[in-house]
């Protein structure tokens, strides 16, 4: 039976979650071993506040868009899922630092971290006629002709779903170093007698707990970006971004995801960001996707309550990973881990390119076209390769994004 990306990265990553849990739990109190049930806590996160209004629109900012949009969906959530603790990093027009916000969210010991956010362009100059000024040349004035510019709105518009650059890797893995008693659900003394920064074991086990959430929160993104296109918004995907703004991905403790709802310099986004049903819809896209990620997760944790199987494949993993970190290879000789598949969405647009054709030709390896429909219309999009780690996808996409497809973003396969 083939078993998907998708399935690989619950098994080996919750195995190993569940098995550290377990093995703590267990220290502690060998009697009575705890199995909880996944995502018990979500925090929301509205993007800026108080003297930061982030973008601003015409008429709105940023900050006042994204509160809304948070409290809809935490509402929804509430009354959908009675059995999840929804946390705010805030309700009002507050400011919080970054850094307060990651630690709302780890203290919570929050399972899920979604950060809510606008988009925003410059405005487009355009040449709307000419002037004549004369310039002094000596003793004689020159007639000069000068252009006349007027300033329009962006039309850019679509969500984005962004998730933390691979680069960022090392900062996420120390959080959750950090935060390992929040991780593990563990007794504090207990947690610092296991974590040790030298201990191999401890590194494979972070190591591993990181490219897990990073693989979670890469699924969720997608799910979010799919909501968005099912209601007929412009997708424009689920990326990593490594930019000012994107640290508190990074310094959360749990799968964490930055949802860009729209562009509020575009008068038409702007006027459906700021409505009352623009803003449900989103709300309530962000929450399916959120349920069909909670959906996978409990599916693949009900396979795993018989305590045979948990053992059996949490300690091949626990193997594998070890003799993956002595050697640096994976079983097939590769570096990275075996059972990751990216690839690079080069571009959503209405042409058909045949293979070969010249604007794919200097990217070498397959390109696959997919048929997709974007506001009742047709469209096509064009994927790039099959990346077996997180470093060959994001060599992939500078190569890309060099070459002029500056949309390009990595994307599971």
């Amino acid at each position: 039976m083939r078993i998907t990306r998708w399935n690989r990265f619950w098994i080996l990553g919750l195995g190993t979650l569940f098995t550290c849990t377990f093995f703590i739990q267990a220290k502690e109190n060998p009697d009575s071993p705890k199995q909880d049930k996944p995502i018990k806590t979500i925090v929301i996160d509205a993007g800026h506040g108080g003297h930061d209004p982030g973008a601003r629109g015409s008429y709105s900012t940023e900050k006042e868009v994204t509160l809304d949009v948070a409290l809809k969906l935490g509402k929804i959530i509430e009354e959908n899922m009675p059995d999840v603790k929804v946390v705010y990093t805030r309700k009002t027009d507050r400011f919080d630092d970054p850094r307060v916000k990651a630690q709302i969210a780890n203290d919570n010991k929050g399972e899920l971290f979604v950060s809510i956010h606008c988009n925003s362009t410059g405005k487009i100059r355009k040449v709307t006629g000419y002037k004549t000024v004369y310039h002094k040349k000596g003793k004689r004035k020159v007639a000069v002709k000068q252009p006349i510019y007027a300033y329009y709105p962006s039309n850019a518009k679509g969500t984005e779903t962004y998730i933390w650059a691979t680069s960022k890797n090392n900062a996420k893995m120390e959080s959750l170093k950090q935060n390992s008693v929040i991780v593990l659900d563990a007794n504090s003394e207990e947690t610092k007698q296991l974590m040790d920064d030298t201990d191999p074991e401890t590194f494979i086990l972070l190591n591993t707990l990181r490219n897990a959430y990073f693989d979670q929160s890469l699924r969720l993104s997608t799910l979010i970006e799919d909501e968005f296109t099912r209601v007929g918004r412009i997708s424009r995907g689920a990326r990593q971004r490594n930019e000012k703004g994107i640290w508190v991905l990074s310094a959360t403790a749990m799968p964490s995801v930055l949802v860009e709802l729209g562009f509020i310099s575009n008068p038409e986004e702007e006027d459906y960001l700021n409505s009352a049903n623009g803003q449900t819809e989103m709300a309530n896209c962000i929450y399916r996707a959120i349920k069909r990620y909670r959906e996978e997760l409990d599916r693949f944790t009900n396979n795993r309550n018989t305590p045979n199987s948990t053992t059996k494949i949490s300690n091949t993993k626990q193997k594998n990973t070890a003799s993956t970190a002595k050697t640096g290879k994976t079983t097939n000789g590769k570096t990275g881990t075996s059972s990751d598949a990216y690839c690079v969405q080069l571009l959503i647009t209405d042409k058909i390119y045949k293979p070969g054709a010249p604007i794919f030709r200097e990217l070498h390896g397959v390109i696959n076209r997919e048929q997709v429909v974007m506001n009742k219309k047709k469209m096509h999009k064009y994927i790039w390769g099959r990346f077996k780690t997180d470093e060959q996808a994001s060599s992939a996409l500078k190569k890309a994004r060099k070459l002029g497809f500056k949309d390009a973003f990595v994307t599971s396969c």
